[in-house]
């Protein structure tokens, strides 16, 4: 009895492990099956496509688009908001940024059509592009590159104050400018060199435009370069040449110092001189007031 108990254990063991590896052939078949179907079935479903106008190379800043520039690429789904599908829509307008090879061309990087090329098409609509002339010194030792910021101070002497060197007052007109042009050249240097230019042409509005020319007729100007991702527009009090030798103290007002030379003027003072018979008076000035 005991020996036939064990056979029919071992049979149930063995019945077992071929249920297993049954389930597990099955199951490996079943998966096979699926993965084969769901590759048919997305293979059946159609994949929508658009034919695009894209950079055959890359384009500058202000250039104006040839046939050269241009080549075809299909994209899968619906195509960007404001591409161009057809390429004699793209032909003749000029580039308002960069567009590098094989990018898109969008409606919104060209200017219209009969704008032409250069800085004129890159100015936005109710801005104005306004020239200064700079030196190396005022064009930042030519870092002043197109896309970089700037503050623009001048400095001169007020109206009413005397034109002398101690009245001289320096002002922030204008906070957070954007240089278009360095020069003749509207690209950004992609190396960072430093480029001496004379004139650098500044992206302001037509107030703003107005008082760079009203500056740039007696005063001089002068760049300060900032920080792209510094926006802030600060309030900055004008600084007068006398303010360098207050010595922390608040400076006289040109009044006060003109009542102080005054009294501090020298006074005459006279010498009788006698010769013989003859007397005679010579009057001289005193240093300090003192006779």
């Amino acid at each position: 009895m005991a020996q036939a108990g064990s056979i029919g254990v071992r049979m149930n063991r063995r019945l077992i492990t071929i249920l297993l590896v049954a389930i597990v052939i099955a199951s490996g078949c079943a998966w096979m099956v699926y993965r084969i179907v769901s590759v048919r079935m997305t293979a059946s479903k159609p994949v929508a496509t658009t034919r695009v106008v894209a950079a055959a190379k890359d384009i500058p800043l202000g250039a104006v688009l040839t046939t050269a520039d241009l080549t075809t690429m299909t994209l899968t789904g619906p195509p960007p908001k404001g591409a161009i599908l057809k390429p004699e829509d793209a032909i003749g307008r000029g580039v308002v940024t960069e567009i590098y090879q094989g990018e898109p061309i969008l409606d919104s990087l060209l200017a219209g059509l009969g704008s032409g090329g250069g800085l004129a098409p890159t100015i936005p609509q109710g801005m104005r592009a306004c020239a200064v002339r700079v030196d190396e010194v005022v064009g930042v030792a030519g870092f002043v590159i197109p896309g970089m910021r700037v503050d623009v101070l001048v400095s001169g002497n007020p109206p009413g104050v005397a034109g002398s060197e101690n009245g001289v007052e320096t002002e922030t007109i204008l906070q957070n400018i954007q240089v278009l042009s360095a020069g003749t050249d509207i690209q950004r240097d992609a190396e960072g060199k430093p480029q001496q230019v004379q004139v650098v042409n500044l992206l302001v509005t037509p107030e703003q435009a107005e008082l760079l020319s009203l500056a740039s007729n007696s005063l001089k100007i002068q760049l300060v370069l900032r920080n792209p991702l510094d926006t802030k527009v600060a309030k900055v009090p004008a600084t007068a040449m006398r303010n360098l030798f207050a010595n922390g103290n608040p400076p006289p007002s040109p009044q006060a110092a003109h009542r102080r030379a005054a009294k501090t003027a020298a006074k005459p003072f006279s010498i009788v001189v006698i010769n013989g018979g003859k007397t005679t008076e010579e009057k001289f000035a005193s240093p300090g007031g003192q006779h």
